[in-house]
């Protein structure tokens, strides 16, 4: 889940300002938490208070992200969701949008299996992003984190997510990033940002390589962070220092809180 706050945080200068290179300051004074951290952290809360009760978790991932959302209201949401969010909503609108893949760190380590991970991260999209490349892509996302901290190759991961989602990961990112461009949607997000997990070579860069692409970088950003955490092991300490204090007090517990009862059940 810290992976996926760190990339959002790091691509937030990024979003309307987009680099191609990896060559930048990892952290500046623009440098902040969006959407993304808010919304990860209310699926990871929302799991935490289901207790692995489908119907449970998707109420309270619904009442997370309308307590969260609530509280931080301004901080980059789309229209819809936001429109979701005033209406105190409890249905989906049909998005395939991305922030269905950049919320769903936390399901790839919650549950022991594929299966699980899988089914979770579908409930976990559906509360909003019910339209099938939406649902696709937090699957995608999940799966890749879940493989990647038990044990898999970067092969493995890459022909899993093929052959079960068809994405097309065959690609560089030399030959996606000087045409890429500004697109919220899964299908034209959630590949590129598995491909920059996938040429890494280790966290710090995985984060460098998702910003170079340009594009909704800070979503990118997370998408690829939530992987090459799970991937790498632990994040550099002073990357989760300078993340962690980017953080409000009542997001900050929230993290360590449901970090260690992801721990505690693992």
């Amino acid at each position: 889940m810290l992976g996926a706050i760190v990339g959002d945080i790091v691509g937030s200068p990024y979003e309307f300002h987009n680099i191609k290179t990896t060559d930048f300051p990892l952290f500046c004074q623009k440098s902040r938490f969006t959407d993304d951290t808010v919304m990860t952290i209310a699926v990871a809360l929302g799991l935490c208070q289901g207790a692995n009760d489908p119907d449970a978790t998707r109420e309270a991932i619904i009442d997370a992200m309308h307590e969260l959302g609530m509280r931080h209201f301004f901080v980059g949401y789309g229209q819809k969701f936001a429109q979701w969010l005033l209406r105190n909503s409890r249905e989906p609108y049909g998005s395939y949008g991305n922030g269905s893949a950049m919320r769903v760190s936390s399901v790839g380590w919650m549950f022991s299996t594929l299966d699980d991970v899988e089914r979770y991260a579908e409930i976990s999209a559906t509360v909003t992003h019910n339209h099938p490349a939406g649902i696709k892509g937090a699957k995608s996302v999940a799966a890749a984190i879940f493989m990647a901290h038990t044990g898999s190759s970067k092969d493995d991961i890459r022909s899993y997510i093929t052959s079960q989602y068809g994405y097309d990961l065959s690609r560089t990112l030399d030959e996606i990033r000087p045409t890429y461009r500004h697109i919220e949607s899964c299908q034209g997000s959630v590949p590129e940002a598995i491909i920059a997990f996938l040429e890494s070579n280790d966290f710090e860069d995985a984060i460098r390589k998702a910003i170079s692409l340009g594009g909704d970088s800070d979503t990118i950003g997370a998408i690829t962070g939530s992987i090459a955490e799970a991937f790498y092991g632990a994040i550099p300490e002073w990357i989760q220092l300078e993340a962690m204090t980017r953080l409000d007090d009542n997001l900050r517990t929230l993290v360590v809180d449901c970090t260690n009862a992801f721990h505690a059940k693992g």
